[in-house]
C-alpha cells in the first residue's frame, strides 16, 4: 500500500503498469491536489483520466474507487484491500485535497471482510513445492498475447461484479446530475435546493470510476433525457457519461478548474438553465 497526491501518483506510473503486468495487490490512495505541472495544493479531480485510463505503458487497467466522505474513505479502504486481492491487481482510491482534510464522524469496524482466494501465487519460499514466478516479461511466441487476453478477462470480470454507485431521486427525474468524490457532494446539495423550487432533479454518484456504472446509467438513459455532469475540472468524467448513454440522451457540463469551488447555489443556476 502507497499513498500520494498527484506528482507523486504520476512517478509511480511505471511501478502500477508493473503491478498490473505481474498481476500484484497493491492499494494507491491519491488524494489529488491541482495540476498539471506544479500547479497548487487545492483540491482537484483533474486526475480522473490518469487514475481511469491507467497513466502507465500498456494494455492494463486498475480498479478506481471515489469516497465522497471520510465514512468511506475508511469504508472504501477497507474494500481496495479486499478487492485487490480478489483480482490480484492494483486498486486506486481517488480522493482529493478536499475530502483530505475534511474532519466529520467516523464509525470503525462495520466493514465485512470478503472471502478471499488462496495466496497460491505468493513468493513464500519453495520448500516442500514447486517454484512460482512472479513477472511481467514474456518473451516466447504468443506467450505475452495470452497473458494480456488473460488481463483482459479479469478486467470484464470486474465490469460483472463489482461495480459501485449512487442514486439519489432519480425515480421521477428529469434531469439528472452526474458526480463523484467532493463534487457528489455539493451536486447533492444543489438537487435538494431544485427539489425545494419545484424541478425534479436527481443525482447518480459512480463509486467505481473503473468498472464504471455504464449499463446502469444506460438503463437510466431510457427513462431520463438530460444529465448534468459536474467535474472539478474542465472535464474528464464527462466523456464516460457520453459514452456510457450514447445518443439516447443530452450530457451538458459544468466544470471548475482547481483553484476555487462551486457552490450548490452555482450548479442551482445551471441546472436551471437545462430545466427551462
Amino acid at each position: 500500500m502507497t499513498s500520494s497526491s498527484s506528482p507523486g501518483i504520476s512517478l509511480m506510473q511505471e511501478g502500477i503498469s508493473y503491478f498490473a503486468g505481474s498481476e500484484l495487490p497493491v492499494v494507491i490512495v491519491n488524494i489529488s491536489r491541482s495540476g498539471p505541472g506544479l500547479g497548487g495544493i487545492s483540491p482537484s479531480q483533474g486526475d480522473y483520466f490518469q487514475a481511469t485510463r491507467g497513466g502507465g505503458h500498456g494494455d492494463y487497467r486498475v480498479i478506481v474507487l471515489a469516497p465522497s466522505t471520510v465514512q468511506e474513505m475508511y469504508d472504501l479502504t477497507c474494500l481496495a484491500f479486499d478487492l485487490s486481492d480478489k483480482y490480484r491487481n492494483p486498486v486506486v482510491i481517488l480522493g482529493d485535497a478536499l475530502l483530505g482534510q475534511m474532519k466529520e464522524p467516523l464509525l470503525r469496524g462495520g466493514y465485512h471482510k470478503m472471502e478471499l482466494p488462496p495466496k497460491d501465487w505468493a513468493l513464500t519460499g519453495a520448500e516442500g513445492r514447486q517454484p512460482r514466478k512472479i513477472k511481467s516479461l514474456y518473451l516466447q511466441e504468443g506467450e505475452l498475447t495470452e497473458h494480456n487476453w488473460k488481463l483482459h478477462q479479469k478486467y470484464e470480470r470486474m465490469k460483472k461484479e463489482d461495480v459501485h454507485f449512487e442514486s439519489l431521486r432519480t425515480e421521477d427525474a428529469q434531469l439528472v446530475i452526474v458526480a463523484f468524490g467532493s463534487m457528489s457532494r455539493v451536486s447533492r446539495t444543489a438537487v435538494e435546493l431544485a427539489r425545494r423550487e419545484g424541478m425534479k432533479v436527481g443525482l447518480f454518484r459512480p463509486i467505481t470510476l473503473f468498472p464504471y456504472p455504464e449499463k446502469v446509467l444506460f438503463s437510466l438513459s431510457q427513462v431520463v433525457k438530460s444529465f448534468l455532469t459536474v467535474e472539478l475540472n474542465t472535464g474528464q468524467m464527462v466523456e464516460d457519461v457520453r459514452l456510457s448513454v450514447g445518443r439516447d440522451a443530452e450530457v451538458y457540463f459544468y466544470g471548475k478548474p482547481p483553484g476555487s469551488l462551486p457552490s450548490p447555489e452555482e450548479v442551482l443556476e445551471e441546472i436551471k438553465k437545462y430545466m427551462a
